[in-house]
């Protein structure tokens, strides 16, 4: 009678309400930490009395995101477009680019070495080049941004359309299924818990080179605004514009884990 207690106590304990509960309490804990952190930093500010224009308060920030929110609007636009679109066009390319050397051994062998040596390049040393290339405007930030995404997500493909079981294989080869449907049934459900991988870091990154691009020759957009602000000692409008571009970068990272969610159900 007793352990019939201690279970139907423990069902309880794991109901819908404790476990709304448990999800609130694993949310609190980041969102206590951040508030926690926001308020040291107030307090350090005025307790050191830091100039403004060095390190400005979290207050002094949050009333420049209200008070100049119209442009950083303005200049979040241009940035939030160079993103997407590097984000597409760069793991479109690197995903066809998986595909071919996973089916040709001297396409690998030819081109692999070739993406290595790119990648090894700084992105601050190749986006003057691409700006020289493409110039100043739109296309020359979606590039950076593109080739930023592109070898984490050519890599982490090729490893996921090579993982599979010697025993996945031979089963196909057996039913006699073809290169197709080998590639469609087997290869590419194996390979979607590296690409999301990949695409996470992805999300990140191609904010990172759009604003790259944008410091090297844009006259609007995050990297813009942030240099503008830089030079003319604008603290809190530079502090603002980083946490907006922090934003976006997570904004992207949430959309990728809820596709993840929705693509990869297993």
């Amino acid at each position: 009678m007793a352990d019939a207690g201690m279970l139907l106590a423990d069902e309880r304990r794991s109901g819908p309400p404790f476990q709304m509960l448990g999800r609130l309490g694993g949310y609190a804990v980041p969102f206590g930490t951040a508030l926690g952190l926001l308020l040291i930093w107030e307090i350090g500010v005025h307790l050191f009395q830091v100039p403004a224009y060095i390190a400005p308060t979290p207050s002094d920030v949050g009333h420049v995101l209200i008070k100049e929110w119209s442009l950083l609007m303005k200049n979040f636009w241009p940035t939030f477009l160079e993103s997407i679109l590097g984000f597409l066009f760069g793991n479109t390319a690197a995903i066809l680019i998986a595909i071919a050397f996973v089916h040709s051994r001297l396409v690998e062998r030819a081109f692999f070495p070739i993406a290595v040596f790119i990648n090894t390049i700084p992105i601050l040393a190749i986006a003057p080049i691409l700006v020289l290339i493409f110039g100043a405007g739109l296309t020359a930030k979606v590039v950076i941004a593109a080739l930023i995404c592109f070898f984490p997500t050519l890599v982490n493909m090729v490893r996921g359309l090579q993982a599979v079981s010697p025993q996945a294989f031979e089963l196909a080869r057996i039913l006699s299924a073809s290169q197709s449907e080998i590639f469609w049934k087997i290869r590419l459900p194996s390979s979607l818990p590296f690409l999301f991988s990949a695409l996470k870091i992805a999300a990140t990154t191609c904010v990172i080179g759009a604003i790259v691009g944008e410091w090297i020759g844009a006259d609007v957009g995050l990297g813009a605004l942030i240099i503008d602000s830089t030079f003319n000692f604008r603290s809190s409008l530079l502090y603002a514009t980083v946490f907006l571009s922090s934003g976006l970068s997570v904004m992207l990272f949430t959309m990728v884990i809820v596709a993840e969610k929705l693509i990869v159900r297993w």
